[in-house]
């Protein structure tokens, strides 16, 4: 097998599977996905139609002259918001526009425009490299037409995933307002009073769950949420018998009517509420698969769903005195009884769980953030040996429930949740259907027709909804505005200095014939630079290496006559003077911390400054985490040998999510004695100075020390200074890149500090 095989078959891909396991993880996306578009309080606002009219206003008899249209007319908009939107919107389109490794969300979609460049192993060299390997391939064809786009673009996508995180805290605050007040809505300061201990209770208690994963966490959940929403149907089927005509609603002309009836533009916001949790599906494409989300939604909660207003809104017709509480008052038998009850508890169930969906969903999209360097590294933990993109970060988790206990104390009423939460649903939608319309002709090479329809159509329907949840931004909805612009700008800086610190990686990189030569320099005897040779990629089962005629004259000449006296090696100063480096019998790891992964690290050039004593064996090890749970112990390593220096080598380490990111020396040892005994032609000496180095190895890791240049505008430059060093330089300190690598090497691991000017 070739090593371009082995790289794909180590990639992570979308998780493909069939038959019952398929429908095994159908069956759990209920109880993550779907507990929020689920949950009862969506219909116990929704069935407020419409909201200027209330019970107690006019008489029942003339209550139902004046709202029969107005009620098939509400509930029409409600099915076809549920049809457009998560069933054809999200269901049928959005899911084919996740990311290769298969996540979904809307920076996911960014991501897809401007993929991160991710250098091979072919395309790595310590000795030589081409400026065309720093261009990333989003830069030809179609996707170079959005280069100039690319900025704006990225804070948009930023600014939808910032709201999305919102939900997280905001889907939890909502759902735990209305059960401190148990669904009712007299007395509400009582109920804050009597239910506040136990809706934090129950706060600490879920976030508590997190921990356990994903599958886990769904094991409990799904038959809960799958009980809901079959009872939710039973009961619509119930009550759709006692009024078929309710069947009409499925007539689109009848939710356009009721709003040209009704002219009530503010009615949006509140249909809003019917689809809110649908961006959960797209936000969690990577803790399950495309093709488990579609079977579940559409082969069970859609269905299920429009049962369920289909039939509140049959039994509100035949008795309009039900508008009072329609969710509770349209449970087929007395009020009380035992299928009342038995609703009750798995409303409030449904309830509890509700924020399970933008819980999971948030972590997948901080997962994407921190892969692509927007936001600072996290300890990320794996929950799953079957789906690589079930994930839990404690840091956020705590975050979260922090946040949400805030906004559950500081909104004083459910009803201001529920409008903030509203707002940032409907932003959310419109985000995502505008980069889907990009991502058509730009990344599926369709027609650009196509993506001028899909943004007319869905964003037009979009629109409406952002419209009416835009007024209610003084009544609640400022609080994930706020939010989610406070998000946007912390991401949107981390994400430019950090580029300021690649494009330095980039820009610095050094060949290692510039750093370390043959002979000592002056000014009569100038350098003349050594013929240099690519490094080729040594793997278990392809450890041959191939060179240029050059290389190998080069080596001779190199060795000649030396074959038991290593020549003296220099240090190139950028002053152009020179210090001998005396060669002491050790192995230096120096762990690579750059995006480029080109050349030498600078922790190798700051550490034979600092101490110009270079040790007999050098490796620069790249760490590749790589998309399965775990890498087999020989096929770990891919060596690259430099051939114009001696003991200097190249080492790229893939291990699985699962595995341990702690190189192990003793397995290789055998490759690097292999590349030697088939590459050197005294092998020996080598061999040994390998062997007894191993022993005495010490790993270098970067610690850098970012400094703001000076330059342009004064006033900028007093700013820049307090943005580069004294906000992101000491968050760089706190977050390093090495967050769960190299545990067990604190004690032979030495810190290279690293001044990057940026």
């Amino acid at each position: 097998m070739s090593r371009l095989d082995k790289e794909a078959g180590y990639s992570r891909r979308p998780l493909k599977l069939s038959g019952f396991k398929l429908l095994g993880m159908a069956f759990s996306t209920l109880g993550i996905i779907y507990s929020d578009i689920g949950e009862p309080m969506s219909r116990l606002h929704t069935d407020e139609l419409p909201p200027s009219t209330a019970a107690t206003d006019i008489n029942p008899g003339a209550l139902l002259i004046l709202r029969q249209e107005d009620i098939v007319g509400g509930i029409s908009a409600i099915v076809w918001s549920l049809t457009l939107l998560p069933l054809l919107k999200y269901v049928c389109f959005a899911l084919e526009f996740g990311t290769g490794e298969g996540e979904g969300g809307p920076f996911a979609l960014y991501m897809t425009l401007f993929p991160k460049r991710d250098p091979t192993d072919e395309q790595r060299s310590l000795t030589t490299y081409t400026t065309m390997d720093s261009k990333a391939p989003c830069e030809k064809g179609r996707l170079g037409k959005l280069a100039n786009l690319r900025w704006p673009l990225l804070v948009w996508a930023i600014f939808g995933t910032a709201l999305t995180l919102s939900d997280g805290i905001l889907t939890s605050s909502r759902c735990l307002g209305r059960l401190r007040c148990g669904g009712h809505r007299s007395r509400p300061a009582v109920c804050d009073q009597r239910y506040w201990g136990i809706s934090i209770a129950f706060l600490i208690f879920l976030f508590g769950l997190q921990p356990l994963g994903t599958q886990k966490i769904a094991f409990f959940f799904a038959p809960v949420t799958a009980t809901w929403l079959a009872l939710l149907g039973a009961t619509g089927i119930y009550n759709i018998v006692s009024y078929p005509a309710i069947w009409r609603a499925y007539d689109p002309s009848r939710a356009i009517l009721w709003f040209v009836r009704t002219g009530s533009y503010d009615n949006l916001a509140g249909v809003l509420l019917a689809i809110t949790g649908c961006e959960a599906m797209f936000a969690n494409l990577g803790q399950f698969n495309k093709a488990a989300i579609r079977i579940s939604f559409a082969g069970y909660a859609y269905p299920m769903l429009v049962l369920a207003y289909l039939g509140q809104g049959a039994r509100l017709i035949q008795d309009p005195t039900v508008i009072a509480n329609v969710f509770y008052l349209t449970i087929p038998g007395p009020t009380g009884g035992g299928l009342y009850w038995i609703m009750f508890i798995f409303a409030v169930l449904a309830t509890l769980i509700a924020s399970q969906a933008m819980i999971s969903g948030t972590f997948s999209l901080v997962h994407q953030l921190i892969g692509m360097n927007a936001l600072p590294a996290l300890r990320i933990k794996h929950t799953s040996r079957l789906n690589a993109g079930q994930i839990y970060i404690g840091a956020l988790n705590w975050l979260l429930m922090i946040g949400t206990i805030a906004v559950v104390g500081g909104f004083g009423s459910s009803s201001a949740l529920t409008l903030a939460y509203g707002f940032a649903v409907a932003t959310v939608l419109f985000v995502t259907t505008t980069l889907i319309s990009v991502s058509i002709p730009f990344v599926k090479h369709l027609p650009y027709i196509l993506g001028l329809a899909f943004f007319l159509f869905f964003g037009f329907l979009d629109g409406l909804f952002w419209g009416a949840s835009l007024k209610k931004v003084p009544l609640g909805a400022w609080f994930p505005l706020g939010l989610g612009c406070l998000l946007t700008a912390f991401i949107v800086f981390w994400s430019w200095a950090r580029g300021l610190e690649d494009s330095f990686d980039d820009s610095n990189a050094e060949k290692l014939s510039r750093i370390i030569t043959r002979r000592a320099l002056d000014e009569k005897s100038p350098l003349r630079k050594p013929v240099v040779n690519d490094t080729e990629g040594v793997s278990n089962d392809d450890l041959h290496l191939s060179h240029s005629v050059e290389a190998d004259a080069e080596e001779e000449l190199s060795t000649q006559g030396s074959e038991h006296h290593i020549p003296p090696l220099y240090l190139r100063a950028a002053t152009g003077e020179s210090t001998v480096l005396t060669r002491i019998p050790v192995m230096a790891i120096f762990h690579r911390n750059d995006a480029a992964n080109r050349g030498v690290p600078h922790s190798f050039v700051s550490f034979l400054q600092r101490y110009p004593a270079l040790p007999e064996i050098v490796i620069f090890l790249s760490t590749r985490i790589v998309g399965v749970p775990h890498v087999p112990e020989d096929d770990r390593y891919i060596v690259n040998k430099v051939r114009s220096l001696q003991g200097f080598y190249g080492v790229t380490l893939r291990v699985g999510y699962l595995d341990s990111k702690t190189p192990s020396l003793p397995v290789l040892l055998p490759y690097l004695t292999s590349i030697e005994a088939r590459s050197s032609a005294s092998p020996a000496p080598v061999i040994d100075a390998l062997t007894a180095a191993v022993h005495n190895a010490t790993h270098f890791i970067p610690s850098y020390t970012v400094i703001s240049r000076r330059s342009g505008w004064v006033p900028w430059v007093w700013v820049r200074r307090i943005l580069i060093e004294e906000i992101y330089g000491r968050a760089r300190v706190i977050f390093p890149d090495y967050v769960a690598a190299l545990d067990a090497m604190q004690d032979d691991t030495i810190h290279v500090a690293v001044s990057a000017v940026i």
